[in-house]
């Protein structure tokens, strides 16, 4: 990894109260608490984390809002939240849309960093994982993928994202483990 490597982390501070949410928690949790190393690593080698994440339809919201909103309302999402609680040198983008770069100022942020590559973890791989990766791609970003970094609701949905990830958009899916060692 260089200097010019971002972590991004795509809609993990969650409520978990959609459709299908009960299918997927325990495997985002497992997810999360691989994420978590990941950006304590991050963190500790100086790189910088983006949290990127939903807004939940409240226009008004802003990200810490999101967090305390689901931690202390006790919603199902607030383990996971917990585990990966955002610092004050992180920073976060809110996103109206699947795509963390549709209608956000993610791609002017990450190019104020000079990001060439960007690791993308997080939830649900076949949608917000996958739309933000394809247009990462398309905007020329080198991705890393850890197939341990993302979560989908359905083994069938994770196969076929991993798949898309490694086939079409070149990404290196290696797990967090190579990243961390």
């Amino acid at each position: 990894m260089n200097k010019q490597t971002v972590l991004l982390i795509i809609d993990m501070i969650n409520p978990f109260d959609f459709k299908g949410a009960e299918q997927l928690y325990p495997l985002a949790y497992k997810c999360a608490e691989q994420v978590a190393k990941l950006k304590k690593h991050m963190q500790d080698k100086g790189y910088p984390v983006i949290y990127v994440n939903d807004n939940y339809g409240d226009w008004k919201s802003e990200f810490t809002q999101v967090y305390n909103h689901i931690v202390n309302a006790g919603l199902p999402g607030a383990p996971i939240a917990e585990i990966l609680a955002p610092s004050e040198e992180e920073y976060s983008v809110l996103k109206p849309q699947f795509s963390g770069f549709f209608a956000t100022p993610l791609d002017m942020l990450l190019k104020r960093m000079d990001a060439k590559t960007l690791i993308i973890t997080g939830v649900v791989g076949n949608m917000c994982i996958e739309f933000t990766a394809n247009d990462a791609y398309m905007l020329g970003y080198d991705l890393h993928i850890p197939k341990d970094g993302f979560a989908s609701i359905t083994e069938e949905e994770y196969d076929r994202s991993l798949d898309h990830f490694k086939t079409i958009l070149k990404a290196d899916v290696t797990p967090i483990s190579t990243i961390i060692n």
